[in-house]
């Protein structure tokens, strides 16, 4: 039967425990995302490594959500940009996921270690990341959250391929995609500096509104001095990926064939400093804001879930978060009025819930992460756009 149909009446059919760590042996923890902690686990017969993701039921419907989400849409792909479903379990208690382990770093990452990046560089990272989309496109399945964290090197070989991971936020779409799902900051970034931003001195979820507006209404500019340094080539691609009229936009497909993309536009002047530069100042922090974001929605999730005082609250302040169902609208692809009137809704219904959120605040920056390991981030960083990391990934043999 597969994974999550019953029939009605039917009793549910959970695996045990113990069928899970007679197959692997989970080691420690070694990330924690907003629904799930990552494991490194070991085939016990053939000794091959694996990724595992532990969903905890407890941790609330939208975790359990993601966790029947991300294995229902992986059953479905098969593609070698995409890293690919292994096993799926479901206990009364938890959702294990098992996926290959790719072995190589984030994008982000190796962006910044790199002592020479082109765009051409860019552009091979690019024609697979669209590969793998169009792909999804053609089985009707929208990944919904593509940013530099979900977009990893298989291996650590020079020359590696990019696989797309997370699929938590996937969904099969047959008509207009009108719900709110998103991370602003990415939505459209070439040079290291997103097009669409917002200076004001508003809150986050302010900006985050403003951001969005923007979006919808196609309100950019290839800003000066960030942009300088790009080809007109790559700047046409970057528009016709980001028109407002669905009719007038690239699909990603179209955009293979691009002359950035297949042809021989794209440039190999050494863009990296002004890129790295950007990346950290724009993108860096997102991640870090990110790590306290899912110490604190883990937290909300399973106050909520226990019933503690201010827990509805807490859910309903997490509701606004960009990066969880529900927290931000999607890029337009047709139907902009309608997002613009749920992003309204949004806003009204964040208002109405502002009291009951502010009896459960974030917790710090530094109550999440001691300051000597802040300042070692930052030095590191430092170090990466000043060239002083290897600046070629290390020779391994293929996984």
């Amino acid at each position: 039967m597969p994974f999550g149909c019953l029939t009605l009446g039917e009793k549910k059919d959970y695996n045990s425990p113990s069928e899970v760590t007679d197959k692997y042996d989970l080691g420690q923890v070694v990330k924690s995302e907003e629904f799930c902690e990552i494991f490194r686990a070991k085939d016990r017969n053939t000794l091959k490594m694996y990724t595992c993701k532990k969903f905890h039921k407890k941790d609330g419907r939208k975790v359990r959500k993601a966790a029947k989400n991300e294995i229902m849409i992986l059953k479905m792909v098969k593609h070698h940009n995409i890293l690919q479903l292994v096993d799926a379990f479901e206990t009364k208690k938890e959702y294990f996921i098992f996926l290959e382990l790719a072995t190589g770093r984030e994008v982000f990452d190796w962006i910044l270690d790199q002592g020479y990046y082109s765009e051409r560089d860019t552009s091979n990272v690019m024609r697979q990341v669209l590969e793998a989309v169009a792909y999804l496109h053609s089985q009707k399945i929208v990944h919904r959250n593509l940013k530099l964290e979900n977009l990893v090197y298989y291996n650590r070989l020079k020359n590696s391929k990019i696989v797309i991971s997370d699929f938590q936020l996937a969904k099969l779409e047959n008509g207009l995609i009108r719900d709110p799902c998103g991370t602003p900051e990415y939505l459209g970034d070439l040079s290291g500096n997103p097009p669409f931003y917002d200076d004001s001195d508003e809150d986050e979820s302010d900006r985050d509104k403003n951001l969005f507006l923007k979006i919808l209404s196609g309100d950019y500019e290839f800003d000066s001095p960030y942009w300088d340094d790009i080809s007109d080539s790559a700047k046409n691609l970057v528009a016709s990926l980001m028109d407002v009229d669905q009719d007038q936009r690239l699909t990603a497909q179209e955009a293979i064939a691009h002359e950035w993309i297949s042809g021989n536009a794209a440039s190999d002047k050494n863009i990296k400093d002004g890129v790295c530069a950007q990346i950290e100042k724009n993108f860096a922090k997102a991640k870090w804001k990110k790590a306290v974001r899912v110490t604190t929605l883990m937290k909300r999730l399973r106050a909520s879930d226990q019933g503690e005082p201010g827990a509805a609250g807490a859910s309903a302040g997490a509701a606004g978060d960009p990066d969880t169902p529900g927290g931000a609208p999607a890029p337009p692809a047709g139907g902009g009025s309608s997002l613009a009137a749920a992003l309204k809704a949004a806003a009204l219904k964040e208002k109405a819930s502002d009291t009951q959120t502010a009896a459960t605040p974030a917790p710090s920056l530094q109550a999440a992460v001691p300051q000597d390991d802040q300042q070692q981030q930052q030095q590191q960083q430092q170090a990466r756009c000043n060239g002083d990391t290897p600046q070629m990934l290390p020779q391994s043999k293929e996984e």
